[in-house]
């Protein structure tokens, strides 16, 4: 009997303290064991010769890297996974391949689809209300997601112009565009959708002098992460597993 293809995740955060708990999130939203969620820190090392048709999917977390940060002022490594993210989103694009993008990543896939990203729609750690579009109420990934559901957001920048083609599937009243999809199996949220509140919160302290939200107030912004009530972005990891490993392939 064939073993099942194992999935990827790519992981872009030089916060060693927020990469294992990221990984974790990530595997318990995809309810995939171990063994069949390998882990790749592209702020570590290269994606190079990675065989990507290897795998079933690939998913791609968040990081504090912000791609509107002025080239200049870009740390080299940030410039390799930015180029090597964008070779990965045009790669999976030409060959239908599953590829799932999340809160940092959408801003890299956009500019590389020529996009716009920019600081308009910035939104402070805290958990949102999101809209489905009609084309996201049928999109056979994102339809898995009630009408409006509730997510947990922190950003700095965000998708101010879809590149050409794209579908709009997910907005917020903050925040015009929070899923998209380019081609048939290529998708990328704003929002975080692996986290449980308690992950947030934990994130939170992490990153809490990083600017996305006051580092005074970090006693309120968990009080209120932990009063929310966030249930239902993490079956969009299970249904993007789901179909990988069955109707898209």
């Amino acid at each position: 009997m064939t073993e099942p293809a194992p999935f990827l995740f790519l992981s872009a955060r030089p916060e060693i303290e927020a990469v294992g708990p990221e990984y974790e999130s990530v595997r318990r939203a995809t309810g995939l064991d171990a063994g069949r969620l390998e882990h790749h820190r592209l702020d570590v090392e290269s994606l190079g010769r990675v065989p990507l048709a290897g795998f079933a999917g690939v998913i791609v977390g968040g990081s504090p890297y912000n791609v509107t940060t002025p080239e200049a002022n870009k740390h080299a490594v940030q410039r390799r996974v930015e180029r090597e993210l964008a070779e990965l989103a045009e790669w999976a694009l030409e060959a239908e391949f599953p590829l799932l993008f999340t809160c940092y990543g959408i801003g890299v896939l956009t500019r590389v689809l020529g996009g716009t990203v920019g600081t308009l729609h910035g939104e402070n750690a805290a958990a949102v209300e999101i809209t489905l579009t009609d084309e996201g109420v049928a999109d056979t990934l994102v339809g898995a997601l009630p009408r409006r559901f509730d997510a947990l957001v922190g950003h700095k920048e965000s998708v101010e112009a879809l590149p050409a083609g794209a579908a709009l599937l997910a907005s917020s009243a903050g925040c015009p565009v929070q899923i998209y999809r380019a081609g048939p199996r290529l998708y990328a949220t704003q929002f975080h959708p692996e986290v449980t509140t308690a992950d947030f919160i934990a994130r939170a302290q992490v990153y809490r002098h990083h600017g996305y939200f006051p580092a005074s107030e970090l006693r309120e912004v968990s009080a209120r992460l932990d009063s929310a009530s966030v249930t239902e972005p993490q079956r969009l990891l299970a249904r993007f597993v789901e179909l990988a490993e069955g109707d898209w392939r």
